[in-house]
């Protein structure tokens, strides 16, 4: 399979070696043609289609317009550069100030290797509000109070009498909304807008609803959910409690341009009308309740009597910061059929639907008016067949009955076959038991899954001859993507809460699997919304006050320097870390008052370990190191010579003090010579560097002792692998990696997982949700550990890529594919005998530092020396080795 695509590719690189250079792959803000956007400089980004060998961008040229006829033309009125000598394809809009509620179109006229110029198709962005000034809405709700449980509709119409050009409708809400034009629903979106700290953030969505308008009369509805806003199901985190809980409430402004250059403004405001839904309870936690029978055909309608209708509430805004949602949107994704169904009797039927995913079940039924059906969704079944939500209720704290877990209750009309499907509400789980008040009819049709999530494209691919290894990565990424929504989250059933720990283990398995940057960018705002004066992060982001007290700490809070970091070094963009330097900086300054001497015992440790507790104060103090030392890194990169020379005197203090205390120099021991001990301090850059071999030695010796399999919590799986993959011990890396024993992730897999479990333990009695990703580290291990590809920091955004294979004993093939910002990387081996065929691609305009193992190495036939970075270009290796 390898050989058929490795000559596929040189074949095509044959056809188009002669053919120009072309700027493609187009982004405004890192999305294609976004609409809305608040950005006063818009980040604009492109990559070079050019198979050549040695092929780079030597210059560059922007051109940005309102007409864009013009621009295709190469002519922008807006901002028009000279002809630059860079290969920067990143770069912020610096012409004439964005007007709002205007479509700009631009292009990029790039020039290759021999200075041969050529022009991209013109791509777009179109802003939107640009301050809070410009909205012209009232914030509405209705008259009921926060106990209401049925969710509300809002209607309105007006009259359209002249053609329209164009229409756009702007919608913010507190809680969550589904929009309505003339009766169609407006987008694929769900769970719009954004989960964020309401009272200091909300975002709007921007919709082109031109084709939706008709001439005459049109009607305006909108049904509002609760979502994290309103959360009035109960549980250990109190969201319940919050401060900003209110009735749901939106504003809009829906924007129309006639033909004869005049604009209307269509608003929410006190002549629009109310009634409750048959929507009658919904939580973003527990599940949803609709009752059929409670329908109003052509709410959403021209001409619908709405006089039985209340009049609305205006209401003050819940916060005064509104600002574009402008990342990816959470959708239906994938369809996922029944695998299959058990009959218990005529009102009883378990659905499996052979796999745990994140997302909602659609059900299709007939029966008479008033019929109840309970779809109740878990991970497990008892032994009896019936549906177990035994690992995923612990933490859920009903006050009564009314309000089941992971439970959607549908109420029927009994006109027909009916379909439901929830609209604020998400669930984890692969069985669904269905239950009913009177007997109904179901088959294996009568049921579909939908996989929810932030709909990130995929940028990462990943397979082996270990079938193994290629189930972890596959259920890594299930666990990932059940996992984002709006937010990383650690699991999306018992808690859908922002873990910062688990998300920053996870940020490289996401970044070389996912194009996740629009969606980390936001949960960093989340993170400066939720800071404390003095610094202080909560360990659940967004939080409702819950995790200040408790579980924050640098091995959890360190998220406000990893994950900006990681998307510098990813995508070679350096906006998130400069927004969250000064947070970065107030964190740092408060452990440093707090723990003087350089080490500090705040935080969680190595949560949920096989059986080896590592102390938390070295675990606690190895992250407190890195966010100083990614703190330096940020200050050097921003000219802050002052703070790069503080915070590095800083690091050096940490790091020493780590060693001093928990390092035998003379043995290379960390404590107790724990796994986590010797991997943590070796993945983080704390060990000397001439005891490196000894600390490496005496991990791989640590695994050896427990039979290559891990003895490690979350922070030392983050850590193992790569730590013995860097320091000589790839193999045994791999074993770790790929044991079907337990404990392992190969455990997992053999004993049916298709995502990550929270426990190495399959029957623990605590922590063992079966969809977490806090394991997940592994996903990343894959590319950098075997497929050897990995970011350079100091040329970021895989401008020069590190490549460093490891060929480890056990896999006979191997390939790891990146699509990164420059474009597709791909590291792929395959056994032959005593000789590895070894296969790479390296995008145009990038370079690659290429490290192979010892022995003979040829290219393509010829003795291969390597003197320095690799160009663009393919090349295949035969690497016969010692």
């Amino acid at each position: 399979m390898l050989t058929k695509i490795y000559s596929s590719l040189l074949l095509l690189a044959a056809i188009y070696s002669n053919a120009a250079a072309k700027p493609v792959a187009l982004q405004c803000e890192h999305l294609n043609n976004p609409l809305g956007i608040d950005a006063l400089h818009p980040r604009l980004s492109w990559r070079m289609d050019d198979p050549r060998q040695g092929a780079r961008q030597t210059a560059y040229q922007l051109i940005v317009g309102t007409d864009s006829a013009q621009v295709a033309k190469g002519t922008g009125t807006d901002w028009q550069t000279a002809e630059i000598k860079s290969q920067q394809t990143l770069v912020n809009y610096q012409g004439k100030p964005l007007h709002e509620f205007t479509k700009y179109y631009w292009c990029v006229r790039q020039w290759d290797k021999d200075h041969k110029a050529s022009l991209s198709s013109v791509a777009s962005f179109e802003t939107a509000m640009l301050n809070m000034d410009q909205w012209k809405g009232y914030w509405i709700s209705d008259h009921k109070s926060i106990d209401e449980k049925a969710a509300p509709y809002f209607r309105h119409e007006f009259s359209v009498k002249k053609k329209i050009v164009s229409a756009r409708a702007y919608i913010v809400a507190a809680g969550l909304y589904e929009l309505y034009i003339n009766g169609q629903r407006i987008g694929d979106h769900r769970l719009d807008p954004m989960y964020t700290r309401f009272d200091r953030r909300n975002l709007y969505v921007t919709y082109d609803i031109t084709a939706e308008l008709q001439k005459g009369k049109n009607a305006l509805g909108i049904l509002l959910g609760n979502g994290w806003y309103n959360h009035q199901s109960t549980a250990v985190w109190y969201f319940d409690k919050a401060w900003w809980r209110a009735r749901p409430a939106f504003c809009m402004d829906l924007r129309i341009t006639y033909s004869d250059g005049t604009v209307e403004t269509v608003v929410s405001d006190a002549s629009w009308k109310t009634a409750l839904s048959p929507v009658v309870f919904n939580s973003i936690y527990t599940g949803e309740h609709y009752d059929a029978r409670l329908e109003q055909p052509g709410w959403n309608k021209p001409g619908f009597n709405d006089t039985t209708w209340k009049d609305v509430l205006i209401r003050p805004a819940p916060s005064e910061k509104i600002k574009s949602q402008t990342m990816v949107p959470i959708r239906n994704v994938l369809r996922i059929p029944v695998k299959a169904m058990h009959k218990i009797n005529d009102t009883a039927y378990v659905f499996d639907m052979g796999r745990n995913f994140s997302g909602v079940s659609q059900l299709t039924v007939k029966g008479e008016a008033g019929t109840v059906i309970r779809l109740q969704h878990a991970e497990r079944l008892y032994k009896n067949g019936r549906a177990d939500q035994s690992n995923i209720i612990m933490h859920y704290r009903p006050h009564d009955d009314l309000d089941p877990f992971q439970t959607d209750i549908f109420t029927l009309s009994g006109k027909g076959e009916e379909t439901f499907m929830p609209r604020f509400n998400y669930k984890g789980f692969q069985y669904v038991e269905i239950t009913s008040s009177k007997p109904i009819h179901l088959t294996e049709q009568s049921l579909v899954g939908w996989f929810m999530h932030s709909d990130v494209n995929s940028v990462g691919h990943v397979s082996s001859s270990n079938p193994i290894i290629d189930k972890i990565w596959q259920a890594t990424n299930n666990s990932y993507l059940s996992n984002l929504f709006g937010y990383p989250t650690d699991c999306p059933q018992r808690e859908k809460n922002g873990w910062t720990g688990d998300a920053h283990i996870a940020i490289e398995t996401g970044l070389y699997n996912f194009d996740g940057i629009s969606v980390y960018e936001k949960w960093m705002n989340d993170h400066r919304d939720e800071q404390q004066p003095n610094g202080v992060f909560p360990a659940t982001i967004p939080s409702a006050g819950w995790g200040y007290e408790w579980a924050n700490g640098p091995d959890w809070t360190s998220t406000i320097a990893i994950i900006p970091w990681k998307i510098y070094e990813f995508y070679g963009d350096k906006k998130v870390l400069v927004a969250c330097y000064d947070n970065i900086r107030k964190y740092v300054d408060h452990i440093n008052y707090l723990y003087p001497s350089g080490l500090t015992t705040w935080g969680l440790g190595d949560w949920v370990p096989v059986k080896s507790q590592s102390p938390v104060e070295l675990t606690s103090s190895i992250y407190y190191y890195t966010d100083v030392n990614i703190l330096a890194k940020a200050a050097k990169l921003i000219g802050k010579t002052d703070d790069y020379n503080k915070y590095s005197l800083l690091a050096e203090k940490i790091k020493d003090a780590i060693n001093k205390k928990y390092l035998n120099t003379k043995t290379g021991v960390y404590g107790s010579g724990y796994q986590t001990e010797q991997s943590a301090p070796l993945y983080w850059g704390i060990v000397p560097e001439q005891l490196k071999p000894k600390v490496a030695a005496n991990l791989a010796k640590a695994v050896a002792d427990a039979n290559y399999h891990l003895d490690v919590g979350i922070l030392g799986a983050k850590a193992i692998l790569t730590a013995l993959s860097d320091n000589g011990y790839a193999d045994v890396a791999y074993k770790i990696a790929a044991q079907t024993t337990y404990p392992s992730w190969g455990w997992w897999m053999v004993n049916g997982a298709t995502t990550l479990y929270e426990n190495w333990n399959i029957d623990s009695k605590s922590d063992i949700s079966l969809n977490h990703i806090m394991f997940g580290e592994i996903g990343a291990w894959l590319y950098k550990g075997i497929g050897g590809i990995r970011p350079d920091a100091e040329h970021p955004g895989f401008s020069n890529i590190i490549i460093e294979p490891h060929f480890v004993s056990g896999l006979t093939h191997f390939e790891a594919e990146h699509d990164a910002p420059q474009g597709k990387i791909i590291s792929a081996w395959k056994r032959n005998g005593s000789d590895v065929d070894y296969h790479l691609i390296i995008p145009a305009n990038a370079t690659a530092s290429l490290r192979l193992p010892k022995g003979r190495i040829t290219l393509n036939g010829k003795p291969f020396q390597n003197t320095g970075k690799l160009v663009s270009g393919t090349y295949d290796f035969k690497v016969l080795l010692q």
